[in-house]
């Protein structure tokens, strides 16, 4: 059985028809009044952390508790405490109560704050409704004040304080539908729904811009002609642009001009002078031929520069298809250029070579020095010659160069002489480069090798 509440146990006709409390109302500001064993605070200290002591207002002992306690106070200034706080069993002599201080809580953490443009008009909006004073009364002996009376006014305040909510924007007018909000879809869920899917979706085709822009007006048949003459190109152009074309073409076909010239050249040349080179050995150690009269295009000896690191054969002729642009040294042979043999007792051996392009064997003759040594190798014997001058330039009519004896050459009697052909300046055939030898060995090839071929 559940223990009645206190002052009703006895019953109206108990000794005291309010019970050991009193009056009506006596019980609930009793419990308000108890003390909380959690809150409990430390002998000489405080339970709020918002305890501010510098903003307790200070007590008046001429003005009657009843008053100061019932006087208005604002939510930012806290709840005043009591200034003597009733004497009862529920609460000891002295204890101190709570302050709660928002203001001082925030500044601690924050520092000092301006109060905001909101708060500011929240007030003007809403100013303080004054509260009426509460009427003075004295608790009854053995009772506690009634603490219902202490929190409504400051609940009034409070609530007085607070801004009202703002009012709702009018919503706006409904006007034509964008592209970008699609209207909702009429019909029933099932058509809602897939046109919900389908918002998200990129449809391919035109953009929305696209399709916005207003479709151009159609042209007349006249404004059709005069569009398409003005879309084609002049005479002008055209001829321009065949100009560049050609110029285009021919610079690639130069190109590849040049590059045949300067690199193809030589390696096909080198190859059909290598065989050619093998051919004659060959021949040479088969004794398949005599010496004697020789085929114009046909090779008979082989001729060694070594400072120049040169081994060429020599053709009989000059002829340039058959000879020069095949790699080989052409022997004078033919009509009133026709030169002696290397085997003669005298004469002027002549022959001439390509200094650029196809194997370009003489291309560096214009360094040799007096005394550096140039070979012929024939099928019986090495003939050594020491080159004796340079004729730098001359006129590509001048024959007096390949004469029995020499014009230019510094030799002024008969002998045996070569005489080493080619054309000046590179990559030219304006002039020619001539350059003078005197034979200073013969030796049979069944005595080896000359010492020049040798070191």
């Amino acid at each position: 059985m559940t223990a009645g509440r206190p002052g009703h146990a006895a019953g109206p006709e108990g000794p005291d028809a309010h019970g050991a409390y009193g009056t009506d109302g006596a019980f609930v500001a009793a419990v308000d009044g108890l003390a909380d064993p959690l809150n409990d605070p430390l002998p000489g200290g405080h339970t709020s952390p918002w305890f501010r002591s510098e903003t307790i207002p200070a007590v008046d002992p001429a003005v009657p508790h009843a008053v100061q306690s019932a006087a208005p106070y604002s939510y930012e200034a806290g709840y005043a405490p009591r200034s003597t706080p009733p004497q009862g069993p529920q609460q000891p002599q002295g204890a101190p109560n709570e302050w709660y201080d928002p203001a001082g809580y925030q500044r601690d953490w924050y520092g000092p704050q301006e109060p905001s443009a909101r708060m500011v008009a929240a007030e003007q909006m809403a100013p303080v409704a004054p509260v009426p004073p509460a009427e003075e009364s004295t608790p009854a002996p053995g009772a506690l004040p009634d603490a219902a009376g202490l929190h409504a006014e400051p609940r009034t305040e409070v609530l007085a304080r607070i801004p009202a909510e703002p009012e709702p924007e009018p919503e706006a007018e409904p006007g034509p539908t964008s592209s970008t909000t699609p209207a909702p879809a009429p019909g029933g869920r099932a058509e809602r729904r897939r046109a919900a899917k389908g918002r998200g979706r990129r449809r391919p085709g035109a953009s929305p811009e696209q399709k916005a822009a207003p479709a151009a007006a159609p042209m007349s048949r006249v404004e059709a002609r005069r569009a398409a003459r003005a879309a084609k190109d002049s005479p002008a152009v055209i001829a321009s642009r065949a100009v560049g074309e050609v110029f285009i073409t021919l610079g690639v076909l130069m190109l590849l001009f040049v590059t045949y010239q300067l690199w193809w050249t030589n390696i096909r040349a080198d190859q059909i002078a290598g065989k050619e080179t093998n051919r004659i050995q060959d021949e040479w150690a088969n004794g398949d031929r005599r010496p004697g009269v020789f085929a114009p295009g046909e090779g008979f000896a082989i001729m060694h520069i070594p400072q120049l690191d040169v081994v060429a054969p020599i053709a009989e002729g000059i002829d340039k298809e058959k000879v020069l642009d095949r790699g080989m040294i052409g022997h004078y042979g033919e009509g009133r250029l026709k030169t002696a043999m290397p085997s003669d007792k005298q004469g002027n051996f002549s022959v001439a070579g390509h200094r650029n392009t196809h194997g370009e064997p003489f291309r560096y003759i214009n360094k040799l020095k007096p005394g550096d040594p140039i070979v012929v190798e024939t099928r019986d014997a090495y003939y050594t010659y020491e080159m004796a001058s340079i004729l730098p330039q001359t006129s590509p009519s001048n024959i007096s160069v390949i004469e029995p004896i020499p014009v230019g050459s510094g030799f002024t009697k008969p002998g045996r002489y070569l005489t080493l052909t080619t054309c000046t300046p590179e990559f030219t055939s304006t002039y020619r480069l001539i350059v003078w030898g005197k034979m200073v060995d013969e030796r049979p090839r069944s005595e080896g090798k000359p010492d020049a071929l040798v070191g």
